[in-house]
C-alpha cells in the first residue's frame, strides 16, 4: 500500500512540474508599433501614420496565446505632419480631448495553426465599442541576457472609421483603415 502511495505522489509531482503556469508579458513601447493606412482624396493615394508608445499585456499559457489587452493614447497619433496630426486629434477625427484612449481587450482566443491564433475582442475607438476578430501570429521568442525573456506578436486587420462614429470628411479620407499592431513584450 505504501508503494502505491509513493507512486501516486510521484505521478502527481511529475504532472504538476510539466504544467507551466501562465506567463504575463508587458509590451515594450519602444519595440512595438501601431501603424495605420488610409486612402486620401477619393482613393488617389495612401496616407500612413502611427500611434507612438502603445501599451499591451499578453498572457501566454503553456506556450499558447491566452489573452491580449492593448491601449494607446489618441494624442500620440503621428503622421509626420504636425498640422495633419493636430487635425486628427480634433473633433473631426479622434477627438483626443473627449476620447483620450483607444483600447482592446480580448474575449476569446482560438489557436488556428502553428503560432497562429484567431483573437476576438472588444475594440473601443472614439467612445464606441465593437467586437472584432483578428488573426494574430507569433513572430518569435528569445531569452536575451540584456533584454530578458521576450516574445513577439503581430496582427493586421481592417476597420471602418464610420463604425466608430468618425464620419467627417468621407471621400477626402477613406472610411476603411488598415491597422498593423506589432508587439515585442517582456515576461514579468
Amino acid at each position: 500500500m505504501r508503494s502505491i502511495r509513493l507512486i501516486a505522489v510521484a505521478l502527481i509531482a511529475i504532472v504538476a512540474s510539466s504544467v507551466r503556469a501562465a506567463d504575463t508579458y508587458t509590451g515594450d513601447p519602444v519595440h512595438s508599433s501601431l501603424i495605420f493606412k488610409s486612402t486620401h482624396l477619393n482613393n488617389t493615394s495612401h496616407v500612413y501614420g502611427r500611434f507612438n508608445a502603445p501599451k499591451s499585456t499578453i498572457t501566454v499559457d503553456n506556450g499558447d496565446l491566452a489573452s491580449v489587452e492593448a491601449s494607446v493614447e489618441t494624442k500620440n497619433v503621428d503622421t509626420g505632419v504636425e498640422k495633419r496630426d493636430n487635425h486628427l486629434r480634433s473633433p473631426d477625427f479622434f477627438n483626443a480631448a473627449e476620447f483620450p484612449q483607444i483600447t482592446f481587450k480580448s474575449t476569446n482566443v482560438k489557436k488556428t495553426g502553428d503560432g497562429k491564433y484567431e483573437v476576438a475582442g472588444d475594440l473601443t475607438v472614439h467612445g464606441v465599442t465593437k467586437s472584432i476578430t483578428a488573426t494574430v501570429t507569433k513572430t518569435g521568442e528569445t531569452d536575451d541576457k540584456m533584454m530578458g525573456h521576450r516574445t513577439g506578436w503581430e496582427s493586421t486587420f481592417s476597420l471602418k472609421r464610420s463604425d466608430y462614429g468618425m464620419t467627417k470628411l468621407m471621400g477626402l479620407v477613406g472610411d476603411e483603415v488598415e491597422v498593423t499592431f506589432a508587439v515585442e513584450a517582456q515576461r514579468k
